[in-house]
This record gives structure tokens, C-alpha cells and sequence, in this order.
């Protein structure tokens, strides 16, 4: 990833999206070359200079001070996951070479596969940054099922949204699921631009996509932390389940994410019907050894 032209991207494309009448600014009408806010607005309303904040729209976030992080990040009015994003751009911005961290191999701890285990009635499963799913529990796997069946591994949630044509079959709302996806690969993008891995999925997506290429340009960023999942699954039809993604303090990058049906609803009822068919003998396939 390129950290100065992804700063660049992100604050052109937050500030374009600011009109004079939303920031409180006085219009006075005629032409504007930009649909939203000049640069010099954006100065004026975070009180720096309009030189200083051409630096740093063009990519040179170096010693930037978190007071004037948050004025930029109140005029341009960004929410949680956008504010965390341009701290995530500003940190990797300063990072020096030779602090950058190697890339580590993220193993599965076996006591982090015996909690996924013993939660019999919740699927789950562990993803990093990439959104590779590196291990789930038996139910986690069944829900999964068309993802795990794909060739690569590990799979990759990117991979089946953009490249799987069964991905608008299973996702019923795959226009959201997609925003989602790409959302996510950004955030992860802000925190790791260094990351080679996650450098080479976007490279393949955007080559291979151009419906990946084009969300990939809007450069929008989301904390996807709860909410509500809706699936088509190939045996057991319509899901609707609620979700949490866990963060895992102990493994960096890491994130746990379990579903749950709401009781007395006809998913939960396909959730138990997905449990019985992921223990008969001939699916024992679905999770590897």
C-alpha cells in the first residue's frame, strides 16, 4: 500500500463530500471547481493554514499533533471508524522503516480452538485483518459451508464476496455484504499499509473485480463490531443472525466473531436444523483436521 497516496485519497474524498450549507459556511453561489469543501475551508474550520493543510491532504502526515488530527477530523465531521482510520494513517505515516514490523505467522492457539469448540450452539470463527478464516468450530464451518469449499486456503471472505459467483446467492443483501468487505479490507489497510499480503488480495481483487475497483476507490472505512448478518444458506434457506467481533488482546490482528438467533424465530430454528445436518458422519468433511 501506498501510505502518502492513501492519505491523500482519504481526505480528498471526505472533503468532497462536506458542502459549505452542512459545515456551516456562508455560500455566496457561482462556480466551485469541487463539489465540497475547498482546502481553505477545511483550514479555516480546523484552524491551521491553508498551506499546512495542502501538506497534508497531499500525503504528509509526518509530526502531525493529535490536537490538529481531531480539528481536521471535526471539520471534515468523520465518525468513529473514520477518525480511527486517519489516527491509523497518521501512526504508519510516522513509522520509521526500520520499526516496521515483520510479518509474523498467526497460528491458532489450541486453547483458543477449545473455547470455539465448546460453543456448540453458536457458530464461530477467527479471522485476521485480510479476513482469511483461519479456524472456526463445527457449526461456524456449516454456516460457512460454500466459503470452505472453495480451493484456497485459507479461505478468504474478499475473495468469496468478489470472485465466488455463489456469493449473491448466499448473501441476499450482497450489496451491503460487499461495502462491508471492502470497508473492512481499508480499515485494515490504515493499520497495516506494510502488510504484503493484504497488499497482494487488493492488487488480485482490483485486477480481477470492477465492482471491487470501484468500492475500492471510494475509499470508505467501517467498524464492523455488531450488528445483524443475513445469509442464504444452500440447506438449511434464509438466516438472519445477530453478531459480535471480538478483538483478541492475546493474538494482535486477530478477531472472534460468534452469531446467535434470536429465540422463538424461524432462525433459530434453521440454526438447529444446520447443527443436526453439520454432526451427521457424512459432513464430518467440513471441518478439517
Amino acid at each position: 500500500m501506498d501510505n502518502r497516496n492513501d492519505i491523500r485519497t482519504f481526505l480528498a474524498s471526505r472533503r468532497a463530500r462536506i458542502t459549505p450549507d452542512r459545515a456551516g459556511l456562508p455560500n455566496y453561489g457561482g462556480h466551485r471547481r469541487v463539489p465540497g469543501l475547498r482546502r481553505e475551508e477545511v483550514a479555516l474550520l480546523a484552524g491551521v493554514s491553508p498551506d499546512y493543510y495542502t501538506r497534508l491532504e497531499r500525503g504528509n502526515l509526518g509530526g502531525v499533533s493529535e490536537g490538529v488530527l481531531d480539528a481536521i477530523a471535526r471539520a471534515l465531521q468523520l465518525d468513529e471508524a473514520e477518525r480511527a482510520h486517519l489516527t491509523d494513517l497518521a501512526r504508519a505515516s510516522n513509522t520509521p522503516a526500520r520499526a516496521r514490523r515483520r510479518p509474523v505467522s498467526q497460528r491458532i492457539r489450541p486453547g483458543v480452538q477449545q473455547l470455539l469448540d465448546a460453543m456448540t450452539d453458536a457458530p464461530a470463527f477467527v479471522r485476521n485483518g485480510r479476513l482469511d478464516v483461519l479456524t472456526a468450530n463445527r457449526l461456524g464451518y456449516a454456516l460457512y459451508a460454500p466459503v470452505f469449499d472453495g480451493p484456497a486456503t485459507p479461505p478468504n471472505l474478499a475473495r468469496f464476496a468478489f470472485l465466488d459467483p455463489r456469493a449473491t446467492e448466499f448473501y441476499p443483501e450482497w450489496e451491503e455484504a460487499a461495502n462491508t468487505t471492502v470497508a473492512l479490507l481499508h480499515t485494515e489497510a490504515g493499520r497495516d499499509p506494510y502488510d504484503r499480503g493484504l497488499t497482494d488480495l487488493v492488487g488480485e481483487l482490483s485486477t480481477r473485480s470492477e465492482t471491487f475497483r470501484a468500492r475500492w476507490a471510494a475509499h470508505d472505512v467501517r467498524l464492523h463490531q455488531t450488528g445483524t448478518k443475513h445469509l442464504r444458506h444452500p440447506v438449511v434457506g434464509e438466516l438472519k443472525l445477530g453478531f459480535e467481533a471480538m478483538p483478541m488482546p492475546a493474538d494482535p490482528g486477530l478477531t472472534l466473531t460468534a452469531y446467535s438467533a434470536e429465540p422463538g424465530t424461524p432462525s433459530q430454528d434453521a440454526l438447529r436444523l444446520l447443527a443436526s445436518w453439520s454432526a451427521t458422519p457424512e459432513r464430518s468433511i467440513i471441518a478439517p483436521a
